[in-house]
C-alpha cells in the first residue's frame, strides 16, 4: 500500500512539473513571471529558459514601443539594434544605407528609392531619411511610419512638408509608375490631406498578402535580365498609365 502511494505522488509531482513547463511557455513572458508557479521556492523552470524570458523582456522595453504608426507597424524606438529596423544598402546609388524594416518591406522601399534615383533624379548621400525615432515625428500623420521603419523621405528639404508642385510632370509620370508597379503597396504623401511630397511609406498593414506578393515579384526580377529598377520601361504606354491613373484616384480618394 505505501508503496503504491509513493508511486503514485512521485507520479502526480513530475506530471506537475512538466505540466507547469509547458504552461510557462505558452503564455506570454509577463504572465508567467507574475504567476505564483514563477515565485514559488521549487520552481520547475530551468534557469536558462528564465534568463532567456528576462533578456526578451529586456530587449523588448529598450525596442518596443507598443505603439503603432499610421500604418499599423510598429514603431521602435532604435535602429541597428536588436529590433527589426536596419540600416540596409541601395544598390546602384552612393547613399550609405538607409534604416528601414527587414524583410518585405525593405524590399520594396529599396525599389522605391532605386527607381526614383534612376529615373526622377539622381541621388546623393544623405537625401534619403529611413528611420526616425518616435519622439521626433508627429503621431496623427503618415510621418510617423518612418518610426515604425516603413517609410522614407527622399529629399525632405526640397519637398516640405504641406507644400505641393515639388516635381515636374515627368517626373511625376514616373512616381505614379512606381506606386502602379508595386500594386499599391506603398503611398505617396503627396497624396495626402497634408502633403508630404518627400514621403513614400507602405500602405497596408502587417500581414498583408499583397505586400509578400510584391516582394516575391521584386525578388523574381532581381534574378532576371532586363528586369527591374533600372530596366528601360515605357511610362507613357496606355498600359501603365492606365493603372497609375486608377490607382492614383484610389489613393487619393482614400486621403
Amino acid at each position: 500500500m505505501n508503496a503504491h502511494h509513493t508511486t503514485r505522488r512521485t507520479f502526480l509531482g513530475r506530471t506537475a512539473a512538466i505540466t507547469g513547463v509547458a504552461i510557462a511557455a505558452s503564455l506570454p513572458a509577463s504572465q508567467f513571471l507574475a504567476s505564483p508557479a514563477y515565485a514559488a521556492d521549487k520552481d520547475p523552470t530551468p534557469a536558462r529558459v528564465r534568463e532567456a524570458v528576462r533578456r526578451a523582456q529586456a530587449r523588448n522595453r529598450r525596442v518596443l514601443t507598443g505603439k503603432t504608426s499610421h500604418n499599423g507597424w510598429e514603431m521602435e524606438r532604435v535602429a541597428d539594434e536588436d529590433g527589426a529596423i536596419h540600416t540596409r544598402p541601395v544598390p546602384g546609388t552612393p547613399l550609405e544605407g538607409i534604416a528601414v524594416r527587414l524583410g518585405d518591406v525593405e524590399t520594396v522601399l529599396v525599389h522605391v528609392v532605386r527607381r526614383f534615383h534612376y529615373e526622377v533624379d539622381e541621388l546623393r548621400k544623405g537625401d534619403v531619411v529611413g528611420w526616425r525615432s518616435p519622439g521626433t515625428v508627429r503621431k496623427g500623420l503618415a510621418e510617423s511610419n518612418q518610426a515604425s521603419g516603413t517609410a522614407v523621405q527622399i529629399r525632405p528639404g526640397h519637398y516640405p512638408s504641406g507644400a505641393r508642385g515639388g516635381f515636374y510632370p515627368q517626373q511625376l509620370l514616373v512616381i505614379r509608375d512606381i506606386l502602379a508597379e508595386l500594386d499599391g503597396v506603398v503611398r505617396w504623401g503627396g497624396d495626402d490631406r497634408k502633403p508630404d511630397e518627400s514621403l513614400f511609406s507602405i500602405d497596408v498593414g502587417p500581414g498583408d498578402e499583397r505586400l509578400a506578393q510584391v516582394a516575391a515579384k521584386l525578388h523574381r526580377w532581381s534574378q532576371a535580365p532586363g528586369a527591374g529598377a533600372g530596366a528601360p520601361v515605357d511610362v507613357t504606354s496606355t498600359k501603365r498609365r492606365k493603372a497609375a491613373r486608377t490607382l492614383a484616384d484610389r489613393q487619393r480618394a482614400a486621403a
